[in-house]
């Protein structure tokens, strides 16, 4: 439970801290004075959302933070997955907003997001606001309502990722059948495509040596006109050429060697360089006489590169983008031709998803049913006892279409008088009613949770008199089970408190200050006469001491 809370530079707050009780708190005050801060506080240290508005004027940053103690198991757990501990079985949770609107957090002292206080703030606080009682306006919120009482969490939890699947399957195969409406134009598309380019049957880079091939082959004439030239002045057709000069040197260097030993070493190089230019005049003779076949290559090879070039203007790409392409129409092709297996595969197995959802959801609906009669009428109970004597109260629980949530259309209805036909609580409940509905519910749902402490802001909106002592009294039961904090106005709700805390704006060098005061039992008389006639008369002061002896709380508060 929330043992102690610390608030600096929070709005009016400058610098406070309060210690709760276990029990019964109830915090007071005039209006203005800060009480709604304090509920801020709580708000932004169990992760809820700030804004830089909320520093104190001229303040570097806001800081707050709250101690808990007897923690449950099911924190502890949630901790432990979150990567901290609370081995002792106390918690801190802090929370600093600086003036720039930055946020930081701590869980125990060790850096935390405000995403992780908010996961564990969930199981150690529930707060009900003022606005709160219009989530009572939602129908949606009205079937939440009945669904937690009913414990269908994980039944619906179920059902919902089978109602997912089966969404996913129906769309994937609405996708396809729209599909398989164009597929006959797509499939003779794709097939013309396939075939021309299969014709071309391309390879990665072979536009490329197309091209430079067909670049050679155009220039044969003046290839084959140089290699014969160079056959000709080796070989000497017409004239003498190297090979016969070569072989003549050579024959004068053998007749030099008969005399001139050095000359036998020129006739030796000679005849070593001879068989290499024969050898190349007979290549260069081969590759003159072969450039004269290529003629028929020369129009195989224009063709083809003629049709590459068509294709390739044609779908905007180059050779290489051509090969890609082709493969990925053939695997467009296959995934086409495989439509109709596909089509009435996923048609199979929607009708099996369908026939499995309306089942799960009436299943789902059978027990809503039940639970509305069971929630219907405990809230009943505690409306009666909560001066609503006549009252009428049902879940109703419409089929309807099946959604992520569902078959039902559920929506409470009421009727608050006798011999009225209940109609929607979103069309007829006035405030006072609207409040002690929701404080019925509170009381009622908190029977089937562990959340240890329960706030309740300003609950006693709409109602006074006997309702409101009704209220205190609903309220200090519920503070029996867990800890109760109760922002009110009220005095027959605050007399009943074990602990009482005064909220109270002061106003020094034009600077407005708001001081939390724990009170005794007469600090807490004097409040009651306050709040019941805003002074402290004789008969007020006797009135405020009856009630709180009354209320059976004279002994905790002295």
């Amino acid at each position: 439970m929330l043992r102690e809370l610390s608030i600096e530079n929070l709005a009016v707050i400058e610098k406070a801290s309060v210690e709760l009780g276990s029990n019964f708190n109830v915090f007071t005050g005039e209006t203005g004075a800060g009480k709604s801060v304090i509920i801020g506080g709580i708000n932004a240290v169990l992760g809820g959302r700030t804004t830089k508005d909320i520093v104190r004027s001229g303040a570097p940053k806001a800081v707050i933070s709250a101690l808990f103690d007897d923690i449950s198991d099911r924190v502890k757990s949630k901790l432990t997955e979150l990567g901290f501990s609370a081995e002792d079985g106390e918690l801190v949770l802090m929370r600093e907003i600086t003036a720039e609107g930055k946020s930081s957090a701590r869980i125990n002292g060790r850096a935390a997001t405000a995403a992780m206080l908010r996961e564990v703030g969930e199981l150690l606080v529930d707060i009900h606001g003022q606005h709160e009682n219009r989530i009572l306006m939602n129908n949606d919120n009205q079937r939440q309502i009945l669904d937690s009482y009913g414990g269908l969490a994980q039944e619906l939890e179920e059902y919902r990722g089978e109602f997912r699947r089966f969404s996913r399957i129906s769309r994937k195969l609405r996708e396809l059948q729209e599909e398989n409406k164009t597929r006959e134009l797509r499939t003779g598309q794709l097939t013309t495509v396939i075939e021309e380019l299969s014709e071309l049957n391309l390879t990665y880079g072979e536009g490329e040596r197309l091209e430079e091939e067909l670049a050679r082959i155009r220039s044969r004439a003046k290839i084959q006109g140089a290699l014969f030239t160079a056959n000709n002045l080796l070989n000497g057709e017409e004239s003498p050429g190297a090979l016969d000069m070569v072989r003549e040197s050579m024959n004068a260097l053998a007749s030099a060697g008969a005399v001139l030993p050095e000359a036998d070493g020129l006739f030796s190089r000679l005849e070593e360089i001879l068989p290499e230019l024969e050898d190349i005049s007979s290549e260069a003779a081969s590759l003159a006489f072969r450039a004269d076949d290529s003629e028929e290559r020369e129009a195989d090879i224009e063709d083809r590169v003629s049709a590459m070039k068509h294709a390739c203007r044609k779908y905007n790409m180059d050779a290489d983008q051509l090969v890609d392409y082709l493969e990925e129409c053939q695997q467009e092709l296959s995934g086409l031709s495989g439509l109709d297996v596909e089509i009435e595969r996923l048609s199979e197995e929607k009708h099996e998803l369908a026939g499995r959802v309306k089942q799960m959801a009436e299943h789902i609906s059978e027990k809503r049913k039940e639970a509305s009669a069971r929630l219907s009428e405990e809230i009943c109970e505690v409306l009666n006892f909560l001066n609503m004597p006549n009252v009428t109260l049902s879940f109703a629980v419409t089929p309807d279409k099946i959604t992520i949530n569902g078959m039902d259309e559920v929506e409470i209805l009421i009727s608050a008088n006798a011999g009225e036909e209940p109609k929607p609580l979103n069309k007829t409940a006035s405030g006072g009613e609207l409040s002690r509905v929701m404080l019925a519910i509170k009381s009622v749902m908190a029977e089937g949770d562990d959340i240890p402490t329960m706030i309740f802001d300003e609950v006693d909106a709409g109602i006074s008199g006997r309702t409101a002592a009704k209220v205190g009294i609903k309220l200090s039961e519920t503070a029996q089970k867990r800890q109760v904090i109760c922002i009110t106005h009220l005095a027959q709700i605050a007399a009943l408190a074990q602990t009482h805390i005064l909220i109270e704006k002061q106003t020094e060098n034009s600077r407005t200050y708001t001081r939390i005061i724990p009170l005794d039992f007469d600090g807490r008389k004097q409040e009651l006469a306050r709040i019941m006639d805003g002074g402290l008369t004789e008969n007020g002061l006797k009135a405020a001491e009856e009630m709180l002896r009354r209320g059976g709380t004279e002994t905790d508060s002295e």
